[in-house]
């Protein structure tokens, strides 16, 4: 994992990870390829990468960081909108090792974590979380399948691990996950939903295009 550092003014050590795979065609959006082809799933993941660090990698309230996968593609020209964030490798592992340790990673203070295929997503949302996050030991976003486009921890007092033999991409993911926080004080954000079939794409095609358009404008 790379030497990461807390950011210049970031309010209360607060600390933003955006977790990535590199946008070519294999490697990123791949149910969402076998439903409409390589081209306009890779074109489309961009699209929202793009939208999504340039809306949130902006904010001074808090620190953002892109953790890739490859971590051998850390440092090529392949992520859009990246070029003034950190950029972190989330190393080997299944989704809840990588998850785990990108959170023990971070500086000192709490930590929200999120996708980045989630055409919605704004500003305002990340805000939420930390908010919430302020009174809640854990905060969770839901999806509508049953998953979760966004997590945070507030790592204080205590050292959580939430992430152990959850089922991944599965309905249960969210509700396996809270069960591992049982007698934590959760707090629930908005639910949004990432991009991964054909059905999905054609629901958010529009929305995704709208907000990139507004990608430096207000949240």
């Amino acid at each position: 994992m790379n030497d990461v550092r807390p950011a210049r003014g970031a309010a209360f050590g607060q600390s933003l990870v955006v977790m990535a795979k590199q946008p070519k065609a294999g490697a990123a959006k791949r149910r969402l390829a076998h439903g409409i082809g390589d081209v306009p799933a890779v074109r489309f993941y961009r699209t929202v990468l793009g939208h999504t660090l340039l809306r949130l990698g902006s904010d001074p309230r808090w620190q953002t960081y892109l953790a890739v996968s490859p971590g051998s593609a850390l440092h090529e020209n392949c992520w859009p909108g990246a070029s003034r964030i950190v950029r972190i490798s989330q190393e080997q592992g299944d989704l809840g090792a990588r998850m785990q340790r990108l959170f023990d990673a971070m500086p000192p203070g709490p930590v929200v974590l999120v996708g980045s295929d989630i055409p919605a997503i704004s500003r305002a949302h990340i805000a939420d979380a930390f908010r919430k996050l302020g009174s809640a030991d854990a905060v969770l976003g839901p999806a509508r399948d049953g998953g979760y486009w966004l997590v945070g921890l507030k790592r204080s007092p205590r050292k959580l691990a939430p992430f152990e033999n959850v089922p991944w991409s599965t309905p249960d993911a969210l509700s396996a996950t809270r069960a591992n926080l049982r007698g934590c004080a959760i707090a629930t954000a908005a639910t949004l939903s990432d991009v991964d079939t054909a059905e999905a794409w054609h629901r958010q095609r529009d929305v995704a295009e709208r907000l990139c358009l507004r990608a430096h404008g207000p949240a």
